[in-house]
């Protein structure tokens, strides 16, 4: 039997940090326009593969809409607050979708839109990666961490002074010899409808495999980040292709 695929593209309205940035100007298209594209090439590529928007704002529908992809459901007002959950926004659209095609979901696939640095080829390797490892029940996309809780991260501990987050075993000089960590750049999530079933509330569990994405990948956070990014997109910088 075919596998079943359910893409969630979660894009809230409201943002304080950067208003609008969800739609937001990048590179001549707005930003979500990567994320629906890029969702719609593994729709073509795998096929049993349908796309959902959760959003409680009806700009980004509409901007949504002209980038090819049609929404009729609206995030209940209790996920669209700055404390709701992730995973239950994911929930919730899932259930809707279900009981709208009246069908099950083998897989979630959870696009981020403000983290668009991937492209297909991530896509498909990521999901071999969560289809062959039978225990796991989702995976995450990360990049190798620059800092490293054994080595160059510190915290106060309970004497009041600072020491690594993380005590190493032996001595660690460098970051190089310390124990391989990784920065999760919140670009993709695959979820197995197991994760669902088990009521996990957060994308790091004890069954969680990654995806190191093997080029620039990072979240826009601040407006900085829109500069960076443009910067790479015009002056065709980036190191991969979307």
């Amino acid at each position: 039997m075919q596998i079943k695929t359910l893409i969630t593209i979660c894009a809230r309205g409201g943002s304080k940090g950067i208003p609008g940035k969800n739609i937001r100007q990048l590179n001549g298209k707005p930003l979500i326009d990567y994320t629906i594209s890029v969702a719609k090439q593994f729709q073509h590529k795998f096929g049993n593969v349908d796309i959902v928007l959760s959003t409680d704002s009806l700009e980004i529908k509409q901007v949504a809409e002209r980038c090819g992809l049609k929404s009729d459901y609206t995030r209940p007002e209790k996920l669209a607050s700055d404390s709701a959950g992730k995973i239950d926004t994911i929930a919730d659209v899932l259930l809707w979708h279900e009981n709208l095609q009246s069908c099950k979901y083998d897989y979630i696939l959870d696009l981020d839109v403000t983290s668009p640095l991937r492209n297909l080829q991530d896509l498909t390797d990521a999901f071999v990666l969560i289809q062959k490892n039978d225990k796991a029940v989702n995976l995450f996309s990360v990049n190798p961490a620059g800092r490293s809780p054994y080595f160059n991260m510190v915290e106060q501990k309970d004497n009041g002074f600072f020491a690594q987050v993380k005590k190493p075993e032996g001595t660690v000089l460098t970051r190089q010899s310390a124990p391989e960590v990784y920065d999760m750049n919140a670009s993709f999530y695959f979820y197995k409808r197991e994760f669902f079933e088990k009521g996990y509330k957060g994308a790091i569990t004890d069954r969680s495999v990654i995806y190191i994405v093997p080029h620039t990948c990072f979240d826009l956070d601040n407006t900085i980040d829109f500069e960076f990014v443009s910067y790479l997109m015009e002056n065709n910088k980036l190191d991969f292709s979307l």
